[in-house]
C-alpha cells in the first residue's frame, strides 16, 4: 500500500521538473531563438582588423646594374702595307679630328703616280688625235672609241695610285683619347694591322638591361638617372630599347646618353634608374600580404561581410609598405586575421587606427 504514494510523489516531482526547468522546451520563444541563431553566428564569424584604403597616384621605378659606355670607340687599322716612320704617341693623348696617327713609308708609290699621270696626258693626247682624224674621215668611230676607254683607263690609273698614297697617312677619324701606343716606329702593318685604339668620351651612354617580365613598362624618353660607384649621379632620358632579347639572360639592353661633363671613364659600373609610367596603388603593411591556394600573392579584403582574396601586383616597395594594384578604388583590407579566413568567410571587422 505505501508503493502508490511513492509512485503519485515522484510523477509530481518529475511533472514539476519539467514545467519550472524546460518551460522553454516545451512551450519555446521567438526572442529565444532568435537570440540562439545570432549568437550560433557571432560564434562563425572571425574577428579581424582591416584597413580602409583609398588608391592613389605613385611614381614606381626599375632599378638596374648597368655600365658606362663611350659615346664612340674605334680600332683605327692599316688598309696598306709598310714600314712605320712616324714617332708614336703614347696611350691617353688627346687627339683631334684629321690628326695623324701612323705613316708609312711611300716607297715607289711616289714613282708609280709619276708613271700613271704621264700614261694619263700619253692617253689625253691619243684620245683628241683620233677624235679630230675622225671627224676628218681618216680615222673609224672604232679607233676613237678605242683611244677614249685608253683615256678612262689612265684616269682611273691616277686615281688608284693617289688613294694608295694617301692611304699612307693613317689619322683619327674624331677627336678623342688614345686607348693604346700608336705603332711604334720601324714596325711593318700590313692592311688590318692596327694602328691605334680611339675613344671619344665627350658623351658617355649608361647601358642597362631590363627583365622580359618589365621591358612592356619602359618606354623612349622616359626619365632616367645614373649612380656610379664614386658617388657621381647624372640624370638622362632613355634613348634606346632593344626589341632583341639576350639569349642567355632574356633581359633587354636600354640606353640613355649624357655630356660627360664629369669625366667618367668608360665600362664602370653604374646602378641605373628609370621611371616608368604613373599607376594607382594602395599603400598597404607588407604583413598584410597572403597566398591563396594557387599559390598566388595577394590580400584578402571585406566585401559585404565576407572576406575575399584579391590577387595584387607590387609597384613599389617603401620603408612603410607596398603600393599594390588589382584592388578596387577603395577597399577595406584586412592586416590582421587574414589568415584564418577563406573566401566567403563572415568577419567582424574593426578598423585599424587612422582608417576613415
Amino acid at each position: 500500500m505505501r508503493l502508490i504514494p511513492i509512485l503519485t510523489a515522484l510523477v509530481v516531482l518529475a511533472g514539476m521538473y519539467v514545467f519550472i526547468f524546460q518551460q522553454q522546451l516545451i512551450f519555446g520563444s521567438p526572442l529565444d531563438v532568435e537570440t540562439a541563431e545570432t549568437t550560433e553566428d557571432a560564434l562563425q564569424s572571425v574577428a579581424v582588423v582591416a584597413l580602409r584604403s583609398e588608391a592613389q597616384p605613385v611614381q614606381s621605378g626599375l632599378v638596374l646594374r648597368g655600365r658606362t659606355e663611350a659615346h664612340r670607340k674605334v680600332e683605327v687599322r692599316a688598309e696598306t702595307s709598310g714600314v712605320v716612320i712616324s714617332e708614336p704617341q703614347t696611350r691617353g693623348s688627346e687627339v683631334a679630328a684629321g690628326e695623324l696617327l701612323c705613316e708609312l713609308d711611300p716607297g715607289t708609290r711616289q714613282a708609280s703616280l709619276t708613271q700613271a699621270r704621264a700614261q694619263l696626258q700619253e692617253a689625253r693626247l691619243n684620245a683628241q688625235a683620233a677624235r679630230t682624224l675622225s671627224e676628218r674621215g681618216f680615222s673609224s668611230a672604232t679607233e676613237v672609241a678605242a683611244r677614249q676607254a685608253q683615256l678612262e683607263g689612265a684616269q682611273a690609273g691616277v686615281e688608284q695610285a693617289e688613294t694608295e698614297l694617301g692611304r699612307l697617312q693613317i689619322t683619327a677619324p674624331f677627336a678623342g683619347l688614345l686607348e693604346t701606343d700608336t705603332a711604334e716606329l720601324g714596325s711593318l702593318l700590313q692592311p688590318g694591322s692596327l694602328c691605334a685604339e680611339l675613344v671619344d668620351l665627350s658623351k658617355v651612354r649608361f647601358v642597362g638591361f631590363v627583365p622580359e617580365a618589365d621591358i612592356h613598362r619602359v618606354a623612349l624618353g622616359a626619365p632616367a638617372g645614373a649612380r656610379l660607384i664614386s658617388g657621381a649621379e647624372v640624370v638622362g632620358q632613355i634613348s634606346f630599347i632593344s626589341r632583341s632579347a639576350d639569349a642567355l639572360t632574356k633581359t633587354f639592353r636600354v640606353e640613355f646618353e649624357v655630356d660627360n661633363t664629369l669625366n667618367l671613364p668608360d665600362g664602370a659600373t653604374a646602378e641605373i634608374g628609370i621611371a616608368l609610367a604613373g599607376e594607382v596603388a594602395h599603400l598597404v603593411p607588407q604583413a598584410a600580404l597572403t597566398l591563396d591556394d594557387q599559390g598566388r600573392l595577394g590580400v584578402r579584403i571585406v566585401e559585404e561581410g565576407l572576406a575575399q582574396f584579391r590577387a595584387v601586383t607590387v609597384v613599389r616597395d617603401q620603408a612603410d609598405g607596398l603600393w599594390l594594384t588589382g584592388l578596387p578604388e577603395q577597399a577595406d583590407i584586412i592586416v590582421t586575421g587574414q589568415e584564418f579566413v577563406g573566401d566567403g568567410s563572415p568577419v567582424t571587422v574593426t578598423l585599424a587606427e587612422g582608417a576613415s
